[in-house]
């Protein structure tokens, strides 16, 4: 099917957005190598080996796109002014930082704010299960613990899937996660991370809309938490919680305050709030 070019065009300006278009062909190619060399082969050495990485960078792309593009489309929906996405490319073991899209509109109300908030995640779930079992489906159980690779964390959800897939293994064996599992795995823990209910991230809009100018006692309460996961487990978090302070913590007042949400926007902001406790992983690596 042929895609017409102004799709593409950044209407405001009507020019294409070349940094955009950039941005994602270098992620795509960090995350293809990165992908390359989880099969153990070094794409500098044999370029034309990253074709390897497909199934890594493909499905971990599809999940970042569909979260970025949840929030996008929602805030389109809003009237919002929203850019496309920003994808992050990075010389890391996954080969990106993740997206972003900038809002330069107000949030006017708590709906819009738990409609644009929950969109994402919502959208990447509905992208990164499949992609999981997928990916679990073509891993490897093999006995003893492994000697080489990384060593992931769990979430409840990644569990279950587990679960739902294998059944309850053995202590004595090793989940050696296919590359397009791996891609759900981070797929979960970049939800995680965003549903995190602090400052501005996609969690703070959620449980502000919910809770209103409580959202700060939440808030201060994970950041203790994720304090405590950092100085007794993984201390990755120790660098998000300096992360968080330095953005803020509270979220900032929407323009008219005392619009209430509807039922059924509780019931998503509930929903996407559970999605955070059962994505959460105490210690991620």
């Amino acid at each position: 099917m042929m895609i017409p070019l102004f799709f593409f065009m950044d209407r405001r300006h009507d020019r294409i957005p070349f940094i955009n278009i950039l941005l994602f062909l270098l992620t795509l190619l960090t995350t293809l190598s990165a992908g390359t060399l989880q099969q153990g082969i070094n794409p500098l050495e044999d370029p034309r080996s990253l074709w390897r990485g497909l199934p890594f960078s493909f499905t971990l792309l599809m999940i970042l796109a569909a979260h970025e593009f949840g929030h996008y489309f929602m805030a389109k929906k809003h009237r919002i002014d929203v850019t496309l996405p920003y994808f992050i490319p990075a010389p890391s073991f996954i080969g990106t930082f993740g997206a972003f899209i900038k809002m330069k509109s107000p949030m006017l109300d708590r709906r819009m704010l738990l409609d644009v908030g929950a969109a994402g995640p919502l959208a990447g779930m509905i992208i990164a299960v499949p992609v999981l079992l997928m990916g679990l489906m073509l891993s490897e159980i093999k006995p003893g613990v492994a000697e080489t690779g990384l060593s992931l964390g769990s979430s409840l959800f990644f569990s279950l899937m587990s679960w739902i897939v294998h059944g309850c293994l053995p202590d004595e064996v090793n989940l050696v996660l296919h590359p397009i599992a791996f891609s759900g795995w981070i797929g979960l823990l970049v939800t995680c991370m965003n549903l995190l209910p602090v400052g501005q991230l996609d969690g703070g809009h959620v449980a502000y809309a919910i809770f209103g100018s409580r959202q700060r006692i939440v808030a201060r309460i994970v950041v203790a938490v994720l304090l405590v996961l950092g100085l007794t487990g993984w201390s990755g978090w120790l660098v998000w919680v300096a992360i968080l302070l330095f953005m803020g913590i509270s979220h900032p007042r929407v323009v008219y305050e005392w619009i209430p949400l509807d039922n059924t926007r509780k019931v998503i902001g509930w929903v996407t709030l559970t999605i955070f406790v059962m994505t959460f992983t105490p210690s991620p690596f």
